[in-house]
């Protein structure tokens, strides 16, 4: 691992001619381009899903992984498509869930040399890979009517916060965002009251209106089907 990160910084340092780069990186827009044309064909098609994220680490005893599970379960018996990172863990048990009661399960996967193998609960025509993250994320943002996100390392607040920063900034619509475990995110979200807002004021008082903090499946699915109610949705399944 280090010797793999000392190349990569060395390479990344080396001085290469105009002719390297150009090169390198035009090849590197038509491998991007590609994997946001897969993307685009292969989503397009879905009716109304929620993206459901949290950590590919989450063994299957875990309370958080059965949660999961019936978070996926309840999206489908409420008419919505289920998408999550196609990995182990919170990934897996959110397309399970979705899987065994008959919903659509999507898996967006993405290729890393440890931790991610996609799972065996993904429809077959909706498992997607990718080689870039970036990529991947706008699949989350653009196809997703909401957002449930469960415990989970980097990968997840990563995702979380760029759900919230394109609703902030009106990129997307105001989607609902629900996260579920108040133990788990407490710590995290009374800081960005206390730190981010009361001292620094680096986010508005509204901001704090873009997320859910719940403590169960049901309460989580409740926050989205509510959100719709005003709306005609049909079942994309």
């Amino acid at each position: 691992m280090i010797e793999k990160n000392e190349k990569r910084i060395k390479r990344a340092l080396k001085k290469r001619n105009w002719r390297e780069s150009k090169f390198s990186d035009s090849w590197s827009v038509f491998k991007i381009m590609s994997e946001f044309v897969e993307g685009f064909e292969s989503m397009r098609r879905l009716g109304p899903c929620v993206s459901v994220f949290g950590s590919a680490r989450t063994a299957a005893e875990n309370p958080y992984y059965k949660m999961a599970v019936e978070v996926g379960q309840r999206l489908t018996d409420a008419g919505f498509g289920v998408i999550t990172g196609g990995g182990p863990g919170i990934m897996e048990a959110g397309n399970k869930g979705a899987k065994e009661n008959g919903g659509i399960s999507v898996g967006l996967n993405i290729n890393l040399p440890f931790e991610q193998f996609h799972n065996k609960y993904i429809d077959q025509d909706k498992l997607i890979s990718f080689d870039y993250f970036f990529v991947r994320k706008v699949m989350f943002m653009r196809y997703a009517q909401g957002f449930i996100v469960l415990p989970g390392g980097f990968g997840t607040l990563d995702e979380l916060f760029e759900a919230l920063t394109l609703i902030q900034t009106e990129k997307i619509a105001e989607f609902p965002i629900v996260l579920i475990g108040t133990k788990y995110w407490e710590g995290l979200f009374t800081w960005i009251k206390t730190t981010m807002l009361g001292e620094e004021n680096n986010i508005n008082a509204v901001d704090l209106s873009l997320f859910h903090i719940v403590d169960t499946p049901e309460e989580a699915v409740k926050v989205i089907k509510d959100f719709y109610m005003k709306y005609t949705m049909s079942p994309n399944f």
